[in-house]
């Protein structure tokens, strides 16, 4: 089936590639200058973390949670050129970028919500700048980018959940020949922290990737992924979404994620590696590999102004889903939430969640959204099972229109518990963020 499901996909590609004459985003190129865009997009972030049983053990040298609590308020400032394709066959253009954070506050003893660099006598940084761009081709509607860029690929996705998002450094070539089908491959050799100006904070080697995602109707889609990450593991992915409308104003929604990870020999040795009583290094325990698999499903009601989800994952093998050196946001899963993913080793998780947009009562741009997720069964390597949950509750406010127009005010709490069997996850929190957004489209 699957065989003949990848030839059929063939074939259309090549029948479509046949069809270049036709109107394509290369063929209406309008030339580098006429096409260009420069954004300027401004994040403050204010984040607290409370840890409701007092000071933190975990500890990195100055950030030691000696107050029980993080607290720190940052101002991202990010502009962003991005050039029209010159005209003819092939077109060419660049992107850049600058990337600021401004520290507004902060301290030692509040060091640590990743909003900073940290200064060497433990504080964090004033200032930071990183500046960086990219070369970029487009052949009829194919788009290749050499350079310092932002990716949002299932195995492969920057994370941009602080002032500054990550950046990654590559190669990565888009193509949309057909309508409904987008293919995507690309290799690359660094990462950038959210907190740092380095080229390569995660200290990637290479990753390389590959993906497909196709829209059968308008209400039906599929995806199909696969990275690998040298020295790391290798990771697939696959997406199946599915909207039934139901009636004015109604409908139902089917979101399915699923994640399968196969670990190097050589990572697994590095992160069970111990030290006997002699201090001799030892790796006990290592098998010759071990993977994971862990998916998602989530069935969302919508009515009018509400719409009601519930949600499940579960996560299967030898140890718990990883992520990170492949990009922050690699976790497209349901229950990937404001604090925790629920990706321990075997976990079961469950998630309810209300979403209501107040547009329909004459207040458009506010919308308030809550949830609930519920996870157990997680192998912690003792007797017990671990257990975590965690509640979230998060309000938007965008200005529709005005001077201010699309400035936007969002609050976001969560509650993050775990049993004495789980806290080596972290310790019990509350996570507080208010975030002001202001983008401006200069050109």
């Amino acid at each position: 089936m699957q065989v003949m499901k990848w030839s059929a996909l063939a074939l259309a590609v090549t029948a479509g590639t046949t069809q270049l004459a036709f109107a394509s985003a290369q063929s209406e190129s309008k030339g580098f200058v006429e096409d260009s865009s420069f954004d300027i997009f401004n994040r403050a972030l204010y984040m607290n973390r409370d840890f409701k049983h007092g000071a933190d053990s975990s500890t990195d040298g100055y950030n030691s949670r000696e107050n029980g609590y993080l607290e720190e308020t940052g101002l991202g400032i990010r502009l962003l050129y991005e050039s029209g394709f010159t005209q003819g066959l092939v077109g060419f253009g660049v992107d850049a970028h600058s990337l600021s954070s401004i520290k507004i506050d902060s301290g030692r003893g509040r060091y640590g919500t990743g909003q900073f660099d940290q200064t060497s006598d433990g504080r964090g940084d004033d200032t930071q700048t990183e500046v960086g761009g990219a070369f970029k081709m487009r052949l009829s509607d194919t788009v290749l980018k050499y350079g310092n860029q932002f990716v949002a690929s299932p195995v492969f996705s920057t994370d941009d959940s602080r002032i500054l998002p990550e950046v990654a450094t590559g190669t990565y070539i888009v193509s949309n020949e057909i309508e409904g089908l987008e293919l995507s491959a690309g290799r690359f050799t660094g990462l950038s922290s959210q907190k740092s100006t380095d080229r390569d904070t995660a200290e990637l080697k290479a990753a390389d990737i590959v993906g497909a995602s196709y829209a059968f109707t308008d209400n039906f889609s599929a995806a199909i992924h696969a990275a690998d990450v040298e020295d790391y593991w290798k990771k697939y992915y696959g997406n199946l979404n599915y909207n039934l409308p139901l009636a004015e104003e109604q409908a139902l929604n089917f979101d399915f994620n699923i994640y399968k990870t196969d670990y190097e020999k050589s990572y697994i040795e590095s992160a069970t590696t111990e030290k006997d009583d002699d201090g001799n290094v030892t790796t006990p325990g290592v098998r010759e590999s071990r993977d994971n698999t862990i998916w998602s499903l989530a069935a969302a009601y919508s009515l009018g102004a509400h719409k009601f989800t519930l949600g499940y994952q579960q996560s299967q093998g030898d140890r718990g889903y990883d992520y990170g050196v492949d990009g922050g946001g690699t976790v497209w899963l349901a229950n990937s939430v404001q604090f925790s993913d629920f990706n321990g080793e075997d976990e079961r998780s469950y998630q309810a969640r209300y979403d209501l947009d107040m547009a329909t009562y004459g207040v458009p741009g506010l919308s308030f959204m809550t949830r609930y997720i519920t996870g157990d069964n997680i192998e912690t390597g003792s007797s017990e099972e671990g257990k975590e949950h965690e509640w979230n509750f998060e309000t938007k406010y965008v200005v529709q229109d005005g001077a201010a127009k699309d400035l936007s005010f969002r609050v976001r709490h969560a509650v993050w518990r775990a049993n004495d069997a789980y806290n080596s996850y972290s310790s019990d929190l509350n996570d507080t963020r208010l975030i002001v957004e202001y983008p401006l489209d200069v050109l």
